[in-house]
Order: structure tokens, then C-alpha cells, then sequence
């Protein structure tokens, strides 16, 4: 989540004809700059294209705005098409869409006590010895507060803007539409899939009472010394409001200058955790939001602080996976299409040329497992090199495919891991990590 100041406070549009309403002026606005710019072509001589048009950096900044100021569904769509389909997207509205994993707008104090007076109680003020009005954090679904109670508990109070749950669905179909009429994405490209697997996720992070189930589940599987998870307190807690305990740590984006031993640590803590989830509880925690971790450098824990896109993963999915990476670090491409198959890729026809342009891809992701020692994230291009294999894949090669969804949120988290990597500049043996899970 990201941290707030005074310029970032905005009132949560809580109605759906209020929403409507602010993405009908976003469309306004964004067809106001397009003709002005269109003008200011022509009259130089130029002709540009409809995308050229709309993809100025003034629209950029009108569309990010607007849907920070929406949050809910409209901005958490933005930011999983940013990340999830950014190899189908034009790389201008993969960065468009990428700037609202960075925006978020607090709800004003008045807004905020409205929600804690319906969820609480109107004296809900007489448990608490501290409450923080001034968020530590905000996000797409809420903020999160720091408290303290008359019983000495330090706790941060998750708390979600007012009418996210019920607007889920009709602005999920807003920002399509949106996207729709922009004709910047192609026609082949089917992507209601994977709308309809946004809605079914956003409605998930939006119960906070499930949240608490999975923190508790998540603290049972990791009952060691790497990893340190706050506790829910029920008294507290309601549909609206997940109350934890709060856990110290540093920012992981602001561990760069930190040894090289601190970095190395993080991420071998990080990629350890992704493959436990995939390949022993079959349970993934899909947000690579960097803000979901944080370090404690007294104890060396790597901590874990939002469970709310966790999504569990079928037995035929986490084998697929340990098929299809074993595959990949033994060079056997016909062990990684069987796995492939059944994760449920090539399920649309497709050529064979295709198919084994995906398998390259598929190789080349799994770089990092089969380097024989500690892979140099900082120094290493994969990112770029993934990114434009896979978009000449879709744009150049024709394969206008949506992969299942479970494997769309798990290589979600996977790049999320390798890009924190790089920015860390971390080195990790990523391949002694994996093994106990090779076949």
C-alpha cells in the first residue's frame, strides 16, 4: 500500500450512478485531449493515428486520476491489466494502466468516521487510547490505520472505502467498455475472461472476514523463524475492518542500499515462500505489490502483510508447474508441453510453430532455475527479454491466447518476485531453492 500525504485525499464515490458519472467524465475529458491534440497535429502537417491521440501523456494523467480517485474495481482493473496483460496490450496503455499501481487516494476524515460510526459503534473512539486520523497507507479496496487500545495493544486497522463491494461488478464492466471503445486493444484479443476472474478476486480482497481466515492459515503454515505475520484480533475485526496487529519492518523498496547480504536474504526468503505456496499448500498469495513486504533487520524476517489475492491452486495446476519447470532446467521440451497442456495452455488451436514459440518463452522465464549458482538479478535483462518475447509472440506471431487464469495470477507473482529482484540488485541461487521440488 502506498504511503499518503495531504494533496492525496478524495471522497469515495460510494453510488453507481456517482461512479458512472465520474468515468463518463473521464471519457469527456480524454476525447476533449484527443481532438486538441488532433488539431495540433494537423496543423503541422502531420496525421496521426486514434491511439497516437489518445495516448498522450496529458490523457495518461487524466485516466490515472480518475481511477485513482474511483479506487475500488476501477483502479484494481488498471493495475492487474497493467501487470497481467501487458505482453497484449500497446506497451503506451501498459504504462498508462501501470500508473495506478502507484496512486491511491485517501478518503477525508469526515468519510472515515462515517464507516468506523456503521461498522463500530457512534462512540467508537472510547476503546482506543490512540487512533491515527492521517493514514499510514492507501490502496485500491482501503487504508490502513495505526491505534492503540486501552489494553495496550498496537494495532493496524485495515479499513475499506465505503461501497467497493457493490460497485465490484459494474465498474469491472465500466473499464471494459472503456477499454472497448479505446480500440486500442485488438479485436482478436479476448479478455473478458480475465474481467470475470477480476471481478471473482476483487470481490474475495474486498472480505476482510476471509482475509483473516487466510493471515491465520498463512501463520500456521509458517509457525518458523524466517517469516513474521501480524494477528487478527476478532473483537475488532468486522466485514469492513480487518484488525491486526502491527508489525514492524522496513519498506522493501527501500532496502537498495542496504548489504548485499540483506538483499540476498530478502529474495531468497521471497522465491522460498513462492515455491512452498505452489508446490506444498497449494495456496498463492497472487499481489506482487512490493508493499506487501517488509523486513525486520533485528530478527531477519521477511514480513507478510496482505492476504486478500490469495487464491488456492488445484493439484493438477501445482503439478503442471513442478512438471513444467523441471522440464525447463532438464531441457526436456516435451516433459514442459505435456505440463503445459495440462495447466490448460494450448487449449485454443494453434500452430505448431506457436506452440514451440511458447515453450522458448516458457525456457527463458525459467532462466533463473536453471543457472548453476547465484543468479545476478541486477545485472541480468530477463525482465525486457520475457516482455518482448512475449509480445512478439502476440503481435507479431498472431497467438491471441488467454492463458487459464490461475496461471495468469501465478506468473503475476513471479514477475513481481523478479522484478523486486532486480531492483534489489539480489543475488540468489534460485536453482539449490527450487530442487527439493524438481522430479
Amino acid at each position: 500500500m502506498n504511503k499518503t500525504d495531504d494533496r492525496n485525499f478524495a471522497r469515495v464515490p460510494k453510488s453507481r450512478i456517482a461512479r458512472m458519472t465520474k468515468l463518463g467524465s473521464l471519457a469527456s475529458r480524454v476525447a476533449t485531449g484527443m481532438l486538441t491534440e488532433g488539431v495540433r497535429q494537423l496543423a503541422k502537417g502531420n496525421r496521426p493515428k486514434t491511439s497516437d491521440l489518445l495516448l498522450t501523456p496529458a490523457n495518461a494523467i487524466r485516466v490515472a486520476d480518475q481511477l485513482a480517485q474511483l479506487r475500488g474495481a476501477a483502479m484494481k482493473v488498471g493495475q492487474l491489466l497493467s501487470m497481467d496483460a501487458g505482453d497484449l496490450l500497446p506497451k503506451e496503455l501498459a504504462e498508462l494502466l501501470s500508473r495506478l499501481r502507484a496512486d491511491a487516494r485517501a478518503m477525508p476524515i469526515s468519510q472515515l468516521n462515517h464507516v468506523l460510526e456503521t461498522e463500530w459503534n457512534p462512540n467508537w473512539q472510547a476503546q482506543f487510547s490512540q487512533f491515527s486520523f492521517y493514514p499510514v497507507a492507501a490502496a485500491s479496496i482501503g487504508q490502513v490505520h495505526a491505534a492503540s487500545t486501552h489494553d495496550g495493544r498496537h494495532l493496524a486497522l485495515k479499513i475499506q472505502y465505503p461501497g467497493i463491494k457493490e460497485s465490484i461488478d459494474s465498474d469491472v464492466d465500466n473499464v471494459a467498455t472503456l477499454l472497448n471503445i479505446s480500440g486500442l486493444i485488438p479485436k482478436e484479443v479476448d479478455f473478458k475472461a480475465l474481467l470475470e476472474e477480476a471481478k471473482h478476486q476483487l470481490h474475495a480482497e474486498a472480505d476482510y472476514q476471509l482475509e483473516a481466515r487466510l493471515l491465520r492459515t498463512y501463520k500456521s503454515l509458517l509457525a518458523d523463524d524466517d517469516y513474521l505475520l501480524p494477528e487478527v484480533f476478532d473483537d475488532l475485526t468486522t466485514r469492513n475492518i480487518l484488525a491486526m496487529s502491527y508489525v514492524e519492518g522496513e519498506p522493501i523498496e527501500s532496502l537498495s542500499n542496504q548489504s548485499q547480504f540483506i538483499r540476498n536474504r530478502v529474495m531468497e526468503l521471497a522465491f522460498k515462500l513462492l515455491f512452498r505456496e505452489i508446490f506444498e499448500f497449494r495456496l498463492v498469495q497472487t499481489d506482487p505489490n512490493f508493499a506487501n513486504f517488509l523486513y525486520n533487520k533485528s530478527t531477519h524476517q521477511l514480513v507478510l502483510l496482505d492476504f486478500g489475492a490469495t487464491r488456492p491452486y488445484p493439484d493438477f495446476i501445482s503439478e503442471g508447474y513442478r512438471q513444467l519447470m523441471s522440464g525447463a532446467v532438464t531441457d526436456n521440451r516435451k516433459m514442459m508441453q505435456d505440463a503445459l497442456c495440462q495447466i490448460g495452455f494450448f487449449s485454443q488451436p494453434i500452430e505448431p510453430q506457436q506452440q514451440e514459440a511458447v515453450i522458448d518463452l516458457c525456457v527463458q522465464a525459467c532462466e533463473p532455475l536453471k543457472f548453476n549458482g547465484e543468479y545476478d538479478f541486477g545485472v541480468t535483462d530477463l525482465a525486457t527479454r520475457i516482455r518482448d518475447a512475449g509480445t512478439a509472440l502476440s503481435m507479431e506471431q498472431g497467438y491471441w491466447h488467454t492463458p487459464p487464469a490461475d496461471a495468469i495470477f501465478l506468473h503475476r507473482k513471479l514477475g513481481g518476485l523478479y522484478l523486486l529482484a532486480a531492483r534489489l540488485k539480489a543475488r540468489v541461487n534460485v536453482s539449490r531453492i527450487f530442487m527439493p521440488y524438481s522430479m
